[in-house]
């Protein structure tokens, strides 16, 4: 790196500074954290969400007078934040502070808060793709089916006391009550009429506590992986289980998979999208890619993905 780029990376710069106080570490004090920051040049603009005011408008608000934004919380909280950081262009320093944080493993951003504040102070950012749903975007993956009833079955309160192993109790006291849906699948010029227990669509690798969409799935790699679960017993999908966590399921004949940039999902009845832990929209569905349009501070064995000037900003294809 030559004197020029250091320079970028060490002056001085003002982050808006967003903590989650519901997350599940979200009331964990952090002075090693805000130590480390203003090591790096840092000063941080703390701010908190005014009632009514969602993450991406504070962000909306307060871009002009920062330079980057950092916020400490789990995946829904950064789902929060995505469209105001796609609207304002600000990089994302990640303080992975939530039940699963698979966006922070997806691309390696250290579990441990200070060593996060480490790469935000002394990184560059790096070039993410962010996928879409009917005008909602989604850092992880977006399900419908069992996934969804999940993200509708566990509460926060069984999140903050029991963490990632809370979406195994859910999950296994809803799998008895599931049932395959019809789903048609529309992607790449062709129709499919399947019988599923969930269809996923991923822009990153993990989900759901650790999950993998696919094995070689990445956040920058320009294609949504999608995938669906056509078992017709409960104990199959036990049996799938290892594979999931593998992201090798698409090898299985009852597991439909494959990579695209499109795809649309429609059911007989409208059925809820779960987009990183949250319900934010219903069938039909319409997902999209849209490649290296988030800057976030992470490790990169490439350094070609790393950019630290601002892209020309474009209309907000995003609902709020």
């Amino acid at each position: 790196m030559d004197s020029n780029s250091t320079s970028l990376l060490y002056r001085p710069r003002r982050a808006l500074f967003v903590v989650n106080p519901k997350a599940r570490q979200g009331g964990v004090p952090l002075p090693e954290v805000r130590e480390v920051l203003a090591e790096g040049g840092i000063t941080l603009l703390d701010a908190r969400l005014e009632k009514g005011q969602s993450l991406s408008d504070l962000i909306r608000q307060r871009a002009s007078e920062c330079d980057l934004a950092i916020i400490g919380g789990g995946d829904g909280t950064l789902n929060g934040a995505a469209s105001g950081l796609y609207d304002t262009a600000l990089p994302l320093g990640v303080l992975p502070l939530g039940t699963a944080n698979d966006f922070a493993r997806t691309l390696n951003i250290p579990a441990d808060p200070v060593a996060a504040a480490q790469l935000i102070a002394f990184g560059a950012p790096r070039l993410v793709d962010l996928g879409e749903v009917n005008g909602h975007p989604f850092l992880n993956v977006a399900s419908i089916g069992f996934s969804a009833e999940l993200a509708r079955g566990l509460t926060a309160d069984a999140k903050k006391r029991w963490g990632v192993l809370g979406y195994a109790i859910t999950a296994a006291r809803l799998l008895a009550q599931s049932r395959l849906f019809t789903a048609y699948i529309e992607h790449d010029g062709t129709i499919e009429t399947v019988r599923t227990l969930q269809v996923s669509v991923g822009n990153g690798r993990y989900y759901g506590g650790g999950m993998a969409v696919a094995e070689s799935a990445t956040a920058d790699d320009g294609t949504l992986d999608f995938y669906s679960l056509e078992v017709d017993h409960w104990w199959r999908l036990l049996r799938l289980l290892p594979s999931l966590r593998r992201g090798t399921q698409g090898r299985w004949d009852d597991v439909r998979a494959f990579r695209t940039t499109e795809v649309i999902i429609r059911t007989r009845k409208p059925r809820a999208v779960n987009t990183d832990g949250e319900l934010t929209t219903w069938t039909p569905a319409h997902f999209r890619i849209r490649p290296a349009v988030l800057r976030v501070y992470a490790p990169t064995s490439r350094p070609s993905a790393f950019q630290s000037s601002r892209r020309i900003l474009a209309p907000s294809p995003f609902k709020e």
